[in-house]
């Protein structure tokens, strides 16, 4: 079937999301056309997933749809690049994706995770504090993009000093799209696997309590991650740890401005910390596609989907599904159950740092319900121009009355 796509239906130009996220789009392809194929600028097109429960099924499915075939992204990658890509968990299926998220699990047991709530409580009053001191603050830059980075320092053990240096690597490694990040320049992915290698090389020399640490540590078995596995890794966490939580943050804070009473629910009731992030997270779903590749002709959605064929999960579309969520258009910060595909629709991917995300989000918006009770928007939000991510990459606010 070749791909067709109207003005009216496309869902996949990044322009498109450059002043906000399409959800009559998405609601009318749910209802009309929920698995369909849409049209690729330069490439053969793609089967778009739009309902909850399809997410679901190609998510618990790699035998079927696999993230190892074609890679995760829509465009199609050359040979050279699959095969760099395919030492992260992100583009492996079972067993070999089994085998490398066991490793990595060493590093994200619920002890290394829950020592961390102190640490992201005190980086999330620092930051509030610096940005007390200034009149002008852009909460992207000096707090939504910081505390993710920070943490993710933490994690690996990094030196403060090198902070911002990893975090010019992720802006330019997820921005392809945006003419503020927009780079054909490959050396951040090469620069940052070069600097996780001697941080490994380091490690080995000089264990640390840190993730970096357990990574290349002989486990019971001998394995342990070579220099260019433990590389991809912190490639992948500084791009999937780093944005998603950035883009949650500062996407949930828009979701308070948005919808006052919310926030009014929160400052009167901090027991709301409890189910806020899910929420914040289904609202704003930081990742806006995922793609598979089918291994063999399948059926979903009633469509008959060939061998071969690139399957592309929206999950914000998901996460606004009505036959799930009862008034999904509503932003309720005390929804529960929400059973939202932010964190991915289950299966072998299921978010490995869905813990830490919340935490930081609930962390984040405890600190600022204390501390900035009056926190309001100051000029306009600007969008990152990208179909991958749903992404704020300017916001001004005013944190006091």
């Amino acid at each position: 079937m070749s791909p067709s796509t109207s003005t009216e239906t496309d869902i996949y130009h990044p322009s498109l999301y450059e002043t906000a996220m399409p959800w009559e789009r998405y609601a009318r392809l749910r209802a009309d056309d929920p698995v369909h194929r849409h049209a690729e600028p330069g490439g053969p097109g793609f089967w778009a997933v739009m309902r909850h429960a399809d997410i679901q099924h190609v998510s618990r499915h790699p035998e079927v749809f696999s993230s190892h075939a074609g890679g995760v992204m829509v465009p199609d990658a050359s040979e050279e690049q699959l095969s760099r890509n395919r030492l992260m968990m992100l583009f492996q299926d079972p067993p070999e994706h089994t085998a490398t998220r066991a490793v990595v699990n060493r590093g994200f047991t619920p002890r290394m995770i829950g020592k961390l709530e102190e640490h992201i409580r005190q980086i999330c009053h620092e930051l509030v504090d610096a940005a007390l001191a200034r009149d002008s603050v852009d909460f992207i830059a000096d707090i939504a993009a910081p505390l993710p980075l920070y943490v993710i320092c933490e994690l690996l053990g990094a030196p403060a000093e090198d902070r911002e240096r990893i975090f010019a690597w992720s802006n330019a490694m997820i921005g392809a799209d945006d003419p503020d990040f927009a780079t054909q320049d490959t050396a951040p992915i090469f620069e940052l696997l070069a600097y996780a290698s001697a941080l490994g090389a380091r490690r080995r020399e000089e264990p640390r309590d840190d993730i970096v640490s357990k990574l290349v540590a002989p486990a019971e078995d001998g394995s342990s991650m070579d220099d260019l596995a433990l590389g991809v890794f912190v490639v992948l966490l500084a791009v999937a740890g780093n944005e998603t939580t950035r883009n949650a943050a500062s996407g949930g804070l828009q979701a308070f401005f948005d919808h006052p009473d919310q926030w009014r629910r929160l400052l009167e009731d901090r027991s709301l910390l409890r189910t806020l992030p899910d929420e914040v997270i289904r609202w704003v779903s930081p990742v806006i596609t995922m793609r598979r590749t089918t291994l063999t002709e399948t059926e979903l959605g009633g469509r008959t989907i060939p061998a071969g064929e690139k399957v592309v999960l929206y999950y914000p579309s998901g996460n606004r599904d009505t036959a799930v969520f009862p008034d999904a258009d509503v932003f309720d910060i005390g929804r529960d159950p929400n059973p939202h595909v932010g964190f991915g629709g289950g299966g072998p991917h299921f978010c490995l740092g869905a813990h830490l995300a919340r935490m930081e989000v609930r962390v984040l918006f405890e600190v600022l319900a204390e501390r900035t009770p009056g926190i309001a928007p100051a000029g306009t939000a600007r969008r990152l121009r990208s179909n991958f991510v749903n992404s704020i990459k300017e916001m001004p606010v005013r944190l006091r009355l």
